[in-house]
């Protein structure tokens, strides 16, 4: 189910919809209002009796069949997280963000200048949490689709990267679209400037078993 990888993963680099439901929840009766819908979750709002993996700042639903690959610093702090089903990846990253006001919209319109930049012509389309950036990228192994999916939270926003079959065909992203669904992210009372990543780091037994791992 879980999985530590040195190795870093393919990585693209990054450069208007109505608020997430975490962030409108936030917004609404100064910022105490019931728990929404539907996830990602705030840490506050996030279902009881899931079993997670505890990043610190992110938890990650445990579900059958999605390998987590997580590249880690010897410190042991948490540098990428990657999830894998088959012939989908999604690359998750979570960052700090205002309390009323998100921030996808901006880094949306930078990944899209970057993307351009690069020759590339990425596509908005709408999605389930909003606008998403589509695109064809090209690889070492050859041209790749990408898609970008971005949530904003209280205080947060998660990044998401779709990558292979489920970047192609939003409805092949399946047990991927439902761990980023039952995402928890745990925002800690530090100011912290804006788009600065949250602090994650490994549990003590990926940490444990990565040391035993490391050669002498």
């Amino acid at each position: 189910m879980f999985s530590r990888k040195r190795d870093a993963a393919k990585h693209v680099r990054a450069a208007d919809a109505p608020p997430s439901a975490a962030l409108a929840s936030s917004l609404a009766a100064g910022g105490e209002a019931p728990a929404p819908e539907s996830g990602p979750w705030d840490a506050k709002h996030a279902p009881e009796g899931v079993q997670r993996l505890d990043l610190g700042s992110l938890q990650i639903p445990a579900i059958e069949g999605v390998e987590v690959r997580v590249q880690a610093n010897p410190e042991g702090g948490v540098e990428q997280v990657v999830l894998v089903d088959g012939e989908s990846a999604l690359q998750l990253g979570v960052f700090a963000a205002p309390k009323t006001e998100g921030i996808w919209d901006e880094v949306r319109a930078e990944i899209v200048a970057a993307m351009t930049s690069d020759g590339v012509a990425p596509q908005e389309v709408t999605g389930k949490y909003g606008t998403e950036l589509r695109a064809r990228v090209t690889t070492p192994e050859g041209p790749a689709d990408v898609r970008f999916v971005g949530v904003d939270g209280p205080r947060w926003m998660i990044r998401a990267l779709y990558q292979g079959a489920a970047a192609a065909d939003p409805g092949r992203e399946g047990v991927l679209g439902e761990v980023l669904s039952g995402l928890v992210v745990v925002r800690d009372n530090e100011p912290r400037p804006v788009r600065e990543p949250l602090p994650m780091r490994l549990p003590k037994e990926m940490a444990q078993q990565g040391q035993a791992d490391a050669p002498a």
